[in-house]
């Protein structure tokens, strides 16, 4: 099993919901185990598209046996489960799944990067993986400690909005 880590995030209908129904979905997968979830967070959207609603957004710490391919598969069949349609990058969302790291695995391929491309750039990724691993590092060595440091917080705040997801197992 490779230990890794998941950024989860809604900000359409019931946000916590969505997030525990995701954390409750992954954990029933065969080929993953949850271990543990971070507190909830409340941030204000950042990307493409910045007029919508804000999103709460948690980490999960995953192990798995699935190769990175397989495992975004089943991250993008929770979010079909979930209500997430096709949309254009950044939109509102029942539910996002993303892949971050994954052991000390990196991958490229035209669907899939890890570590996450945004991954050392996004405070609403960082704050909740840290609360998880606070000596996390990138498969290239960069600590995520550091680069949190060094990302002003204008424009990503991240606010406490609740306690881990009780959906795992």
């Amino acid at each position: 099993m490779t230990a890794g880590y998941l950024g989860l995030g809604s900000n359409l209908g019931d946000r916590r919901e969505n997030l525990e129904r995701a954390a409750r979905a992954l954990s029933e997968e065969r080929e993953l185990r949850v271990l543990a979830s971070s507190s909830v967070y409340e941030t204000d959207p950042v990307g493409e598209i910045t007029d919508q609603p804000a999103f709460l957004n948690a980490c999960l710490r995953i192990e798995t046996d699935l190769d990175p391919e397989a495992l975004l598969d089943l991250c993008q069949d929770i979010e079909r489960r979930l209500g997430r349609t096709p949309g254009p990058r950044h939109a509102p969302r029942t539910a996002d799944i993303d892949v971050l790291l994954l052991g000390e695995r990196s991958h490229e391929s035209p669907r899939l990067r890890i570590p996450h491309p945004a991954l050392l750039e996004r405070r609403f990724v960082l704050i909740p993986l840290l609360e998880l691993d606070f000596g996390a590092r990138t498969p290239g060595g960069a600590a995520l400690a550091d680069a949190l440091a060094g990302i002003a917080p204008a424009g990503q705040d991240v606010r406490l909005a609740g306690p881990p997801l009780a959906g795992r197992g």
